[in-house]
């Protein structure tokens, strides 16, 4: 048995949610953050025999997609002055991904 912590940004948790559970799986969301720019993501859990592993990934992988998203930028600045953010392109989407070895598992 294995499981399967997925990391998802929260535009694609609805989409990966629903094709999880459409394909069988069993899954807990939890609403996480993440540190690099802060925002909002989706962690699932999901337990599931070795054999499903790969499909719960092909399930994840065709519905975080990767993109290009404008983020604003703070330059260093004295007290005081004025700065214009600078927007740059930052890749994100997609999933962080971790598949664990489940020693011993009850449903209680």
């Amino acid at each position: 048995m294995k499981l399967i912590i997925a990391i998802v940004n929260n535009d694609d948790s609805n989409a990966v949610q629903t094709a999880l559970t459409e394909g069988g799986y069993f899954i807990t969301k939890m609403a996480t953050s993440g540190g690099f720019l802060r925002k909002g993501n989706t962690t699932f859990l999901i337990g599931t025999n070795d054999e499903k592993v790969d499909g719960a990934l092909e399930i994840i992988k065709a519905n975080a997609k990767k993109r290009v998203e404008k983020e604003p930028t703070v330059p260093p600045t004295e007290m005081g002055e004025f700065f214009t953010p600078i927007m740059v392109d930052v890749l994100v989407g997609g999933a962080t991904v971790f598949v664990l070895n489940v020693d011993r598992f009850e449903k209680m």
